[in-house]
Order: C-alpha cells, then sequence, then structure tokens
C-alpha cells in the first residue's frame, strides 16, 4: 500500500498558499532548494505536475488546484483534531460548493437547498452561478461538490460525471395585475397574441421549447426582453413589461414573491432539473440530501 509523505503534502500546501516558494520557505526557515527539492519530490510520487511557472510567479496546474483542495482538507481536519483533544470548541462546518447555471430559477434552487439546513452535521454552502461549460470544470477539478444544470451533462463527458434527474415540472404562464386584466378578456392561450412577451436567453434548454409551442399555437407575441437571470426577468413581468414563463412547481412561490398571476398552464412542455456530480468524488451527504428531497417531495408526481 502506497502512503503518502505528509511533509512533502505541507511543504505544497504552503507554497500553494502563498503562490511563492520564497514565502514559503520564509514562513518555514528552511531554505529556498529545500522547499523546491520537497516539491520535486511529491511531483515525482504522484506522477503529475502541480505548479507551471511564468517568469518569477507560480500557478497551481489543473491537477495541482486538485491536490490543493484535498491538501487544504487534511491540514484542516489535523487543526480540527488538535483542538478537540484539548478540550477546544470545535464548530469548523462541513463546506458543500454548488454550480448553478445561470437559467435555473433562484426560487427552485433555494428548495433544492433547504433539506441541507435539517441536516445533524453543521453545513456551509457556497453557491456559484456560471456558464454550465464553467462549471462542469470546476467540478471536474473537484472545485464544486454538485452542478444544477437544465440539462444532462453532455454525452461526451458521460465518462467523467453523473447526471441525475432531480425531477421534471410542467409550464405556467405568469403576468403582473395591470397586463393580467388586459390580457385575460380572451382565453389562454389566445391572449398572448401580441402581447408583449418576456424570455429566457436562447442557451436556455426551455427557451426552443417555448418558441415551439408558441408557433404551434399560431401565437405572435411581441418579444420585449430575453434574460439570461429568470429572476430578474421575473422583475419585470411583475411591472407589466410582458407575461414570461416559469415552472408550475414553483407557481404559488412566483406568484407570492413577485405579486403576479397565472394566465395559464402548459402540460405539454417539461422543464427538466438535472444533479451533475463527479464520477470519481465520493457522494457527498448533502448532494443526497438534496437529490431524495427534490425526488420525493419537490418533484413529487
Amino acid at each position: 500500500m502506497e502512503w503518502l509523505n505528509y511533509h512533502h503534502v505541507y511543504y505544497f500546501w504552503l507554497v500553494a498558499k502563498e503562490q511563492s516558494v520564497t514565502k514559503a520557505a520564509s514562513i518555514l526557515k528552511v531554505s529556498q532548494p529545500t522547499v523546491s527539492a520537497q516539491l520535486k519530490n511529491l511531483e515525482d510520487f504522484l506522477g503529475e505536475k502541480l505548479f507551471d511557472r511564468v517568469g518569477k510567479k507560480i500557478f497551481l496546474t489543473d491537477q495541482g488546484k486538485i491536490t490543493f483542495r484535498f491538501a487544504d482538507e487534511i491540514f484542516s481536519l489535523g487543526k480540527e483534531m488538535l483542538q478537540t483533544l484539548r478540550g477546544q470548541s470545535v464548530s469548523r462546518p462541513v463546506k458543500f460548493s454548488i454550480g448553478i447555471a445561470e437559467v435555473i430559477p433562484k426560487l427552485i434552487v433555494h428548495q433544492l437547498l433547504q433539506p441541507i439546513f435539517a441536516l445533524d452535521k453543521n453545513y456551509e454552502i457556497h453557491c456559484f452561478e456560471g456558464a454550465p461549460e464553467k462549471l462542469l470544470m470546476d467540478l471536474s477539478f473537484f472545485n464544486l461538490d454538485l452542478v444544477i444544470l437544465d440539462t444532462e451533462a453532455p454525452a461526451m463527458l458521460k465518462n467523467k460525471f453523473h447526471s441525475h434527474l432531480f425531477g421534471s415540472s410542467s409550464i405556467s404562464c405568469f403576468a403582473g395585475k395591470k397586463l393580467t386584466q388586459s390580457l385575460k378578456k380572451q382565453a389562454f392561450p389566445k391572449c398572448l397574441n401580441e402581447a408583449p412577451m418576456l424570455l429566457p436567453t436562447k442557451h436556455s434548454t426551455i427557451r426552443q421549447e417555448l418558441e415551439a409551442w408558441l408557433f404551434k399555437q399560431k401565437i405572435k407575441a411581441k418579444l420585449v426582453g430575453e434574460f439570461q437571470d429568470t429572476a430578474l426577468m421575473k422583475v419585470f413581468g411583475q411591472d407589466s413589461i410582458g407575461f414570461f414563463f416559469g415552472p408550475s412547481v414553483i407557481e404559488k412561490d412566483i406568484c407570492r414573491q413577485y405579486k403576479v398571476e397565472v394566465l395559464g398552464r402548459i402540460h405539454s412542455i417539461k422543464e427538466k432539473f438535472f444533479a451533475i456530480s463527479a464520477k470519481r468524488k465520493i457522494i457527498h451527504p448533502a448532494s443526497l440530501a438534496v437529490t431524495t428531497h427534490a425526488q420525493k417531495k419537490l418533484f413529487r408526481s
């Protein structure tokens, strides 16, 4: 069985934190060549290059970023062990880092993550928004524990990630009170014809389905705005700038928070939500709690 030399790992961890071999050597009170030799020993043992040098600066490689995250956990746990044995109070929360695609409704995210705070352990959640490609890259480097998308991970990356279906929801159409009064003079969906409309941007999976549905219904609505952030879209909808669509599963929450009304529902369209996790990583207990809650309660049939 192979064993890590934690002395080498500590030198690496300190250099990565300080972003300098010279600063790490000063803290350790050893020579610069000694630190460099320890780093070389660790790289040889792992069979991976951990740093790139650009001029006088050093940067972690992709493998270095992965190694640093594990090293950080190792030494944080070591500190916690000493505190516990010395009778000191330890309340270090367990970190749970989630990447969220910008098109995912914030109300969905809020409901998905709620069960984490009911767990026995003290969890600290870190939420990051971004494009799916960037989030999946961070997940592959173990900078994230879970990614929430509106689609599965690309087929070409199936050897790297697990795609778990949280659930799906039909679509509801909403409008502010002022716009609702004028639109409800006709039945849904005919009332949408020539009405001002707000849509998510084209990189959203649901956008194409909504446009196809509108075309099939022979509805020519007037697009007055498209939004990457669906929460911002709802704010404009609240002011009756245009009607908008959202998941029926959070219909009541949307109406309550944004003071809007439901014009109608589209049962032929299903918006899906996926949890993406790295195959090589041990399943985070918080990920399991989120997935179980989503499948059994939030998206229950």
